[in-house]
């Protein structure tokens, strides 16, 4: 007999070999219907696995976890294919697996799947289900493995790359078999309800110069009613897509003549980024910091001293030879701060020393991971770095974290969780290799967000290399889980760059580093907003916060002298005069998301008013032109 403690930590005892399908039944008959893969000892397995020792196990099901759901979604992509093989008998199988939101698989086809096709291959995966075919799961050698898939050239290829002598898993399902780790379902019939979202073209294994597949992309649920719910969900992105919404309003652009992930803001986008870098500098000058101007270039040497380089060389873009030295865009500030810390020496009253700047960085991202203003290639980072002494660790720490409470209620921003992200301690490679430098900082940094009374999460390899940070996990109004505040506990950094002030004893010692980003990536921020308001950004944020719409050429001087007015207080505002009805004016204004319209006819004129409309408000009627400026000079700022 063997022991199985489960989720909840009670344990059972089971014969030795018994599958994880049958302990679910011992559990409960309605576990076992519903059940999709089991994790055993932290990996995922096959409701077929044989339990062969003591272990911990959890019975996944769909709504219990992301590993249910993945089983799930790839047994729905075997299906696919072998419903695309029934419809195109001569289609070569390249990949099928599983994503976050739902499953893909690639096929090498003649010509690109239609509408009529995905409508055909939709119609034969219902069939498929409801014919409950079993799903079997066996394994061949290297050798045999080759002869079963010798007509499908994209698995060979992947068969050839596993090492000789190891055991390889196929599951089978009727007419249909597939190379495949799994785990899988054990009838095709335990699908319930299913959706063809889109197809797309996809080269094999990502690579240009390989051969263009047709990729489609789908979802299945247990209930019908969850595709509907999750058809709504994507009519709601679509609606939000930042990069819809930023074409529509002359946000921002990007030209193949510029390069991906180099996007260019419109005057539109470029005002309300201008406003966010007022907004936070301000906010970091009433608080202490000094604002830098650092070069966008350096020397790789900078990144050898700092770690980075052997971190992350293979994100920065390819080193340029000038003269005697090798330069490259640089990916972070960080080095750049830690020289200018030590331009001079400090005494311990100058401490904390903080140091900030709008820094622009560059990555070297995948073409095909780049997308609008959310992955760019080029950022711009609200980045911080304070110095300071180790006793002044959690006051500074936490005045960090209030000046991101503090951000996130003038944004209006309610659902966010803090994450502490500590190292993976098996990772030497990622991660700075210094067991006692990481105890150190986790162990203050856990100990800090206790004292000042922060919620917090903890995630295991999200660190940075050199230390552990807080995350501040904000969700998106799509329901995405983005992260746009960080802040890191940093003691690897002065010790590599030799950072020293003199203490009160006279001696010299090392500062600790506070990493911090508050607003995150501009680039990101802007992409976060535009999706969370869809547009219709708050008035002191807006690109245009007032249009005035004379009726009549008649009204063009009274429309012109509130223009002045309202532009001599700072009110971001346009005269449309065009000799266009005033109502396709108000809606073309409305589509711009405008905060107010002022109309403007003959009464309006004689009386000294205007007529105004408020985009959340519908019509506010008739006031003085003086009552209207008050307004929105108490609104118009946070």
């Amino acid at each position: 007999m063997i022991s199985i403690t489960l989720k909840d930590g009670s344990n059972i005892e089971v014969q030795k070999g018994t599958t994880i399908l049958e302990v679910a039944k011992k559990i409960s008959e309605g576990l076992a219907r519903m059940a999709t893969c089991g994790i055993v000892n932290g990996d995922a397995k096959d409701l077929r696995y044989e339990l062969q020792e003591d272990c911990n196990l959890s019975v996944e099901t769909f709504d219990s976890s992301i590993e249910g759901k993945k089983a799930y979604w790839h047994t729905t992509s075997h299906i696919m294919a072998q419903a695309v093989q029934r419809l195109f008998p001569n289609v070569k199988f390249a990949i099928g697996p599983s994503i976050d939101n739902g499953f893909y698989y690639d096929f090498d086809v003649e010509k690109p799947f239609t509408d009529e096709d995905k409508t055909n291959i939709e119609a034969e995966m219902k069939k498929i289900i409801k014919e409950d075919i079993e799903i079997e799961k066996f394994s061949l050698p290297k050798q045999e493995a080759l002869k079963l898939m010798e007509n499908q050239p994209y698995k060979q290829e992947l068969i050839n790359e596993l090492p000789e002598g190891e055991v390889i898993s196929f599951y089978k399902q009727g007419d249909f078999t597939d190379l495949c780790a799994g785990p899988h379902l054990t009838k095709t019939g335990k699908i319930k309800a299913i959706k063809i979202l889109s197809s797309s073209g996809a080269y094999w294994r990502g690579d240009e110069h390989n051969k263009m597949l047709q990729r489609i992309y789908a979802i299945s649920f247990p209930k019908a009613s969850q595709i509907d719910e999750y058809l709504e969900k994507l009519e709601e992105a679509r609606q939000r897509d930042h990069r819809k919404i930023g074409k529509e309003l002359e946000l921002f652009m990007t030209s193949p003549l510029v390069g991906s992930g180099l996007p260019m803001y419109l005057p539109n986008g470029a005002t309300v980024r201008r406003l966010l870098e007022r907004y936070i500098q301000d906010k970091e000058v009433e608080m202490g910091y000094n604002h830098v101007y650092t070069p966008s270039l350096a020397n790789t040497e900078l990144y050898k001293v700092s770690g980075h380089w052997d971190h992350y060389k293979d994100d920065m873009f390819p080193v340029m030879k000038m003269d005697n030295e090798e330069i490259v865009l640089r990916p972070m500030n960080c080095p750049h701060h830690m020289l200018i810390y030590k331009n001079k020496m400090h005494s311990y009253r100058d401490l904390p020393i903080r140091i900030g700047e709008l820094a622009h960085d560059f990555r070297f991202e995948d073409s095909g991971s780049v997308c609008g203003l959310e992955r760019v290639r080029e950022m711009c980072q609200n980045d911080a770095h304070l110095f300071v002494r180790p006793d002044q660790i959690k006051e500074e720490f936490g005045k960090v974290v209030k000046l991101i409470l503090a951000v996130y209620a003038d944004f209006g921003f309610k659902e966010y969780e803090f994450r502490l992200s500590l190292r993976d301690k098996n990772n030497k490679e990622k991660y700075f290799d210094d067991d006692e430098m990481w105890e150190k900082a986790e162990s203050q940094l856990r100990e800090i967000l206790t004292e000042i009374g922060v919620k917090f999460y903890e995630a295991e390899g999200e660190a940075a290399f050199y230390g552990p940070k807080l995350d501040v996990q904000l969700k998106s109004a799509i329901g995405h889980d983005v992260t746009v505040s960080t802040c890191q506990l940093d003691f690897l950094l002065p010790e590599r760059f030799k950072l020293e002030y003199i203490g009160e004893d006279g001696e010299k010692h090392r500062p600790v580093v506070i990493h911090r980003a508050i607003l995150g990536t501009f680039d990101r921020f802007m992409c976060f907003l535009i999706e969370e308001t869809k547009g219709a950004f708050p008035l002191w944020l807006a690109p245009t916060q007032v249009k005035i719409l004379p009726i009549t050429d008649a009204q063009h001087d009274y429309a012109k002298e509130v223009e002045q007015k309202l532009h001599k207080i700072g009110i971001r505002v346009i005269l449309d005069d065009r000799n266009e009805k005033v109502g396709y004016k108000i809606r073309e204004a409305q589509l711009e998301k405008v905060p107010y319209m002022l109309v403007i006819g003959a009464k309006e004129v004689e009386e000294n008013t205007v007529a105004v409309r408020s985009r959340e408000e519908g019509d506010i009627g008739t006031i003085r032109l003086e009552e209207f400026i008050n307004k929105i000079n108490v609104t118009k700022l946070i």
